[in-house]
C-alpha cells in the first residue's frame, strides 16, 4: 500500500507547482464550504464583476478609457439591479401568490380532468388510480401552500440582511471592476514566480468560463424577455412568473426545459382549456425553446467547448447538491476548470522496464 501511494506522489505530486496547486484548490474549496455563507456577498460580487469585465475589456479596446468603461459598465449593472428588484420582483412575487390562491380551482378542475380518464381509457387507467393520483397531488399542493406562508412569514428578518447585501454587492461589484488588476497582482505574489501550468489552466479557464457564464446571463435575458413578451401577447397568465422560470431554466440543459414545460402546460391548459389558444401558446413555446437551442447557444456559446451530457449531468447533481442553486448554476464551468485542470496536470511518466535477455 506504501510503494502505491509512493508511486502516485511520484507520478502526479512531482513537480513543486502541482503541490501548490492542488493545496490551493483544496483550501479554497474548504474556505467556501466553510465560510461560503458568510462570505455570500463577497463571492456574488465576484461574480458579478467577472460577469461585467468582459464588457470592460471590449469598451476598452474599442478606446474607451478603462475608467469610463467601468464606470459606465457599472452603471448599467446597477440599472439593472433597480429594475429588477423594484420592478420584476415584485411583479414575479404578486403573481407567485395569485397563484396560491388560485390553487385550488386548479385542483378542482384538475380532478374534473382525471375522473374523465376511466371512461374514456379504462384499459389505460383506473378510478382507484385517479384517486391515488389526486390524493398525492392535493397532498404536494397543500405543502407547497403551507411552505409559501412559512416562507413570506419566515423571510420577514432577512430583510433587514437583503437590505445590507443590497447595499454592499453593488459598492464590492464596482472596487472589483476598478481595481481588478492591483487585486490580481497582490494574489500572484502569494504564488512562485515560475507557474508555467498555473497560467495555462488560468487562460484556459478563464476563456472557456469566462464565455459561459457572460453567454448564459445573456441566454437568460434574452429567453425570459423573449418568453414574457410572447406569453403577454397571447394573454398568457402569470406571465412574469412563467418568464422568469423559463429564462432560469436555460441554467440546467436538457432538464431545466423539460422540467419547465410542466408548469407552462398546466396554467396554459387551465388557462384556455384543450382548444386552439392552448395550441398556439405551446406552438410559440415550443418556437423559443427551438431558437435557444439552434440558433442563440450556437452563437453565444461557439468558443466553448462543449462537454459530454453524461459530464454535464453529473456536474449538476453534484455541485447542486454542494452549493445549492449556485451550484447548479455554475456546475458546468466548474466542470470545465477540472477538465482544465486535468489536461494540465503534469504527469511524471515511469521509465519502461528493461528489456530481459533471453
Amino acid at each position: 500500500m506504501v510503494r502505491i501511494l509512493r508511486g502516485l506522489a511520484n507520478k502526479y505530486f512531482s513537480d513543486e507547482e502541482a503541490i501548490i496547486l492542488f493545496l490551493i484548490l483544496v483550501t479554497g474549496t474548504v474556505f467556501i464550504i466553510w465560510f461560503g455563507a458568510m462570505l455570500a456577498p463577497a463571492i456574488a460580487s465576484l461574480i458579478v464583476a467577472f460577469i461585467l469585465q468582459g464588457l470592460v475589456s471590449k469598451l476598452s479596446k474599442m478606446g474607451v478609457p478603462e475608467t469610463v468603461a467601468v464606470i459606465g459598465v457599472f452603471l448599467v449593472f446597477l440599472g439593472i439591479l433597480i429594475g429588477f428588484i423594484f420592478g420584476l420582483l415584485p411583479l414575479v412575487w404578486t403573481q407567485v401568490t395569485t397563484l396560491a390562491g388560485e390553487t385550488p380551482r386548479i385542483i378542482r378542475e384538475l380532478q374534473s380532468y382525471l375522473e374523465l380518464l376511466p371512461n374514456e381509457y379504462p384499459h389505460l387507467i383506473s378510478a382507484e388510480a385517479v384517486g391515488t393520483i389526486y390524493q398525492q397531488v392535493s397532498a404536494e399542493v397543500a405543502h407547497l401552500t403551507q411552505w409559501l406562508v412559512s416562507f413570506s412569514l419566515s423571510s420577514i428578518p432577512d430583510l433587514v440582511a437583503l437590505l445590507i447585501y443590497m447595499v454592499l454587492v453593488p459598492i464590492l461589484v464596482f472596487f472589483f471592476l476598478k481595481d481588478r488588476q492591483v487585486l490580481v497582482s497582490s494574489f500572484a505574489r502569494l504564488l512562485p514566480p515560475q507557474r508555467p501550468m498555473m497560467l495555462r489552466i488560468w487562460h484556459e479557464v478563464n476563456l472557456q468560463c469566462a464565455n459561459y457564464v457572460r453567454g448564459k446571463a445573456v441566454e437568460i435575458l434574452i429567453v425570459g424577455s423573449v418568453t414574457y413578451v410572447a406569453f403577454k401577447v397571447l394573454g398568457m397568465p402569470y406571465a412574469a412568473l412563467l418568464s422568469l422560470l423559463v429564462g432560469l431554466s436555460v441554467v440546467i440543459p436538457y432538464i431545466g426545459a423539460a422540467v419547465v414545460t410542466i408548469p407552462v402546460a398546466v396554467i396554459g391548459l387551465f388557462a384556455f382549456g384543450w382548444g386552439s389558444h392552448f395550441i398556439w401558446v405551446m406552438v410559440v413555446y415550443g418556437i423559443i425553446q427551438g431558437l435557444d437551442g439552434n440558433v442563440l447557444v450556437p452563437v453565444l456559446f461557439s468558443e466553448v467547448n462543449n462537454l459530454h451530457p453524461v459530464a454535464i449531468i453529473v456536474a449538476v447533481l453534484f455541485f447542486g447538491g454542494i452549493w445549492g442553486l449556485w451550484g447548479v448554476f455554475f456546475a458546468i464551468p466548474l466542470a470545465t476548470m477540472l477538465k482544465a485542470v486535468f489536461a494540465a496536470w503534469p504527469v511524471k511518466e515511469s521509465a519502461p522496464a528493461p528489456a530481459q535477455e533471453r
